[in-house]
């Protein structure tokens, strides 16, 4: 990939995360404040469209999401999941928060399996984390 064509791709997945990413997390945050999910449920789904563009411009420019990319999602996902499960364990936490962030987590898990199966197919993503060991030929045979 070029240069320019490399910063064309760096220019639309920040423009696409910063619009529609940004403007879904408020809504997610402004459906907990509000504890309502069909503000938060607003939210996730723009969220899952900024992800779903995310992937769309990948396969314009052919490439795949970037190292810095990759450790940036699996970082945030953690850290959310974090924040969300010593938010359950502290109690108080209103239903409708609770199935908000299931089903925030939930959708980025189904979307990571999604993606992996539609760009290396099932046996090639599950060979993304299965290792095979090799085992050397036996000496005496």
């Amino acid at each position: 990939m070029s240069p320019t064509q490399n910063i064309d791709r760096g220019i639309l997945v920040f423009s696409i995360w910063g619009a529609f990413g940004f403007l879904g997390l408020c809504f997610l945050l402004e459906g907990f404040s509000e504890v309502s999910y069909l503000v938060s449920l607003a939210g996730i789904t723009l969220i899952v469209a900024s992800f779903v563009a995310h992937i769309v411009v990948n396969a314009v420019f052919n490439q795949g999401f970037t190292s810095g990319e990759t450790a940036l999602g699996i970082g945030s996902f953690g850290i959310l999941a974090l924040v969300f499960v010593i938010g359950w364990a502290e109690g108080g936490m209103p239903m409708a928060n609770f199935f908000a962030g299931l089903t925030l987590f939930g959708v980025l898990a189904a979307g990571l399996l999604v993606y992996l199966s539609t760009r290396y197919g099932l046996r090639g993503a599950f060979s993304r984390f299965h290792v095979k060991q090799t085992v050397a030929p036996e000496a005496g045979r």
